[in-house]
């Protein structure tokens, strides 16, 4: 049953993966964009618990998760103050509106 896992945990990291790809590549608001790079992270977290279940590190693959974790949310906290400061001085969260304005 340890493959089993081995392969459901797989097919969830490609299938998190493939979820926030598309929301990267569909989606021009900017809160749905940040979003899908949680998904994105989010894969990236699971990946590594796995990996380092595998190997038998799994204690250094969740110190790096955590760390992870830690980054992604300041990231994501200033990313969403940004697009706070963007919708007020714009008054839209439209990437592709947002490319074309001129100051």
């Amino acid at each position: 049953t340890a493959m089993s896992l081995l392969q459901f945990a797989f097919a969830t990291i490609v299938f998190l993966l493939g979820v926030g790809l598309y929301g990267l590549l569909v989606s021009r608001h900017l809160i749905k964009v940040i979003i899908a790079l949680q998904i994105v992270v989010k894969s990236a977290l699971l990946a590594i618990i796995v990996a380092g279940d595998a190997v038998g590190r799994i204690n250094l693959a969740q110190s790096i998760a955590m760390t992870v974790i830690v980054v992604d949310t300041i990231a994501a906290v200033l990313a969403l103050a940004l697009v706070v400061q963007i919708k007020r001085r714009t008054g839209s969260l439209d990437a592709a509106e947002l490319g074309q304005l001129r100051h």
